[in-house]
């Protein structure tokens, strides 16, 4: 193990952090904005996953907030500009996601990507943005 630790110093760790967000990110930006762009019945069809939660009033405005989580958090995450807060808001519509999927009964491969971009939005929370981000540059190691 320390010939590893030796090989990638700990800028390794950041740059990691950057290509993960960075991939992450862009990935949820082409996924969200035809979401974004498609209106009212794209957001309506969108919000409808809510009610494997219990939630079916507004399906429309809970679409939109999906389109907006995942257009708008994907981009804040290349920049790592409130990286966690976005990162959280990906997680949970993530988790809406997953549970519609596997409430609709279709498999593991229906629900693998919602749930394994939930965890890695959920790994970035706890993380944080990493040295090469803007909110490092503003707010420094805090």
């Amino acid at each position: 193990m320390r010939w590893f630790s030796r090989r990638f110093p700990a800028w390794g760790a950041d740059a990691g952090l950057l290509v993960l967000r960075a991939g992450l990110g862009a990935s949820m930006v082409v996924h969200g904005w035809p979401k974004l762009t498609g209106g009212l019945l794209t957001w309506t069809k969108l919000g409808g996953a809510m009610a494997s939660l219990g939630i079916t009033f507004a399906p429309a405005l809970w679409g939109l907030a999906a389109a907006v989580a995942e257009a708008l958090g994907g981009a804040l995450l290349v920049l790592g500009l409130a990286t966690r807060s976005a990162a959280a808001v990906l997680a949970f519509t993530m988790f809406v996601a997953f549970k519609w999927h596997l409430d609709a009964g279709e498999g593991f491969g229906g629900y693998s990507h919602a749930l394994e971009d939930g965890i890695a939005f959920l790994a970035l929370v706890l993380l944080g943005p990493g040295r090469y981000s803007v909110d490092h540059r503003f707010l420094g190691g805090r």
